[in-house]
């Protein structure tokens, strides 16, 4: 470096070496200013193609790879030497962290679904995640009906599923229907071939595909998928707050019964202590309890929108096959005291959290990834932890 003194001015020129050009480097989640010349030029270079690589992965649905990034970049932060300090690498933002979560559905290792929660809850995006898997105590669970309404305010026929025929608006329907068909029959009329064709379709469709077309048809009409999409966010928020990772939300009656789900919808969920206990040839009773907290979790956000509950037979028909499992089997009271509790808890707990039961069906009723849901439900209860504190 030279310096020289300009004569008749008041001030030092200095001639230094050119620097290198700045060069700015951009990623779906990062953006890096360096040199353009910079040893850490080819560092960065990898990092903006390993982020196009976990785009793609995110893409194509692969969550090993996806979380093998992450934990990647997670473990060898760049850490710039002296020397080049004053440029030094800046991450900003880590939007796309979440989408990791979007990958969970096609996973078939659950282990690994349950990996991707904990990886971001430690990174601190998922702070509520498991915040009330202490809330299921050891304890009595005489719950009666009477104890049932004084903890939810209704009725057990308001929490219990709606079945054809025995449902305070089908009796009508139908009277209505029959009195329709003889109106037309009278006028000269005959729609039966019609009918027995439409009726013989339904049957096959309820026996061969477990009634996914008429759910098909069914879901475009828009309180009923509402209704749906309420009982889902309820299985969804109670899976999450008791720390139960949660694959994925169906919600096309194909794709769940492409995927062996029975019903119109459903969320897919895992319980790593449900699943050790299991193998072990055991089950405990807190983790049997959080399990039919989550089960019956549809059924009580139905009720605490709507009043009262329809769906959520599968549910029950799930919780009873289990109930006959175990060892010693419970008999029906049992299995009715225990199905009040479940809802019960299930019921106050989406009450406590009802800021984000709402939060959840809105991104789900707006088409929303699962990150996106996820994410909006961790917004409503920051919001909510932040009004109570003020």
């Amino acid at each position: 470096m030279a310096l020289r003194l300009l004569t008749g001015t008041s001030f030092l020129s200095a001639e230094f070496p050119p620097r290198p050009p700045l060069a700015f480097y951009s990623s779906p989640s990062s953006h890096y200013l360096v040199r353009a010349n910079s040893p850490r030029q080819a560092q960065i270079r990898a990092a903006v193609k390993g982020w196009k690589e976990y785009e793609q992965a995110v893409k194509d649905k692969d969550l090993a790879r996806a979380l093998g990034f992450l934990r990647l970049i997670d473990e060898s932060t760049l850490e710039p030497s002296e020397s080049t300090r004053p440029f030094r690498l800046e991450p900003i933002g880590v939007e796309r962290d979440w989408e990791v979560l979007d990958t969970c559905l096609n996973a078939d290792d659950m282990r690994l679904v349950g990996s991707a929660y904990v990886f971001l809850k430690d990174r601190g995006f998922l702070p509520n995640f498991g915040k009330c898997r202490n809330i299921v105590l050891e304890g009595p669970r005489d719950i009666t009906p009477s104890v049932l309404k004084s903890l939810t305010g209704l009725e057990v026929s308001k929490l219990s599923p709606k079945k054809w025929g025995v449902s305070g608006t089908s009796s009508p329907v139908l009277a209505v229907f029959l009195g329709g068909l003889s109106y037309l029959l009278y006028q000269g009329i005959d729609i039966r071939p019609n009918l027995a064709a439409f009726l013989g379709l339904a049957l096959l469709d309820s026996i061969y595909l477990g009634g996914c077309c008429q759910a098909q048809i069914a879901s475009c009409w828009p309180p009923y998928r509402r209704r749906i999409l309420v009982h889902e966010a309820g299985h969804l928020l109670t899976a999450y707050l008791l720390g139960c990772p949660i694959r994925g939300v169906i919600l096309d009656p194909i794709v769940a019964i492409q995927m062996g789900i029975q019903g119109q919808a459903g969320t897919q969920f895992w319980d790593e202590k449900l699943e050790n206990e299991l193998s072990e040839g055991r089950l405990s009773g807190t983790t049997f309890d959080r399990y039919c907290m989550v089960l019956f979790s549809g059924i009580a956000a139905e009720a605490l929108v709507y009043g009262e509950a329809f769906g959520g037979e599968n549910d029950e028909n799930l919780f009873r096959r289990i109930c006959t499992q175990l060892q010693p089997p419970f008999t029906v009271a049992q299995m009715s005291n225990h199905a009040r509790w479940a809802v019960s808890e299930s019921y106050n707990l989406l009450k406590w959290h009802r800021k984000a039961h709402k939060a959840a069906f809105r991104a789900m009723e707006a088409g929303s990834s699962l990150s996106v849901v996820i994410r909006s439900i961790e917004e409503a209860l920051s919001s909510d932890r932040g009004a109570a504190t003020r």
